[in-house]
């Protein structure tokens, strides 16, 4: 569900607090997924937390207008078909 163009964008307040008193090369931790990118995030890598550990995630123009979580995904691909590829690979040699 999108949010409405008349309301603020969300952005977690510890998240906002972090950038605004940013250094050079530092690196901002954050498990709020749900905060959209703003112009101030470009050129920072945040690292978001995916429920197990966190990703980096380096922040450019494309990005601004979408939210964090959409960056750091939280599931792993193709786990169940690589055992099924060894089973075939036993079987035909």
């Amino acid at each position: 569900m999108v949010r409405a163009k008349w309301k603020v964008p969300f952005v977690d307040y510890k998240l906002l607090k972090n950038i605004i008193r940013k250094k050079k090369r530092f690196v901002i931790r954050t498990k709020s997924r749900s905060s959209i990118i703003l112009q101030s995030f470009i050129g920072l890598v945040v690292q978001v937390y995916t429920g197990r550990k966190y990703i980096n995630v380096y922040i450019n123009e494309k990005m601004v207008g979408h939210k964090l979580g959409e960056f750091s995904y939280t599931r792993r691909v193709g786990r169940i078909h690589r055992k099924q590829e060894r089973k075939f690979r036993l079987i035909k040699k």
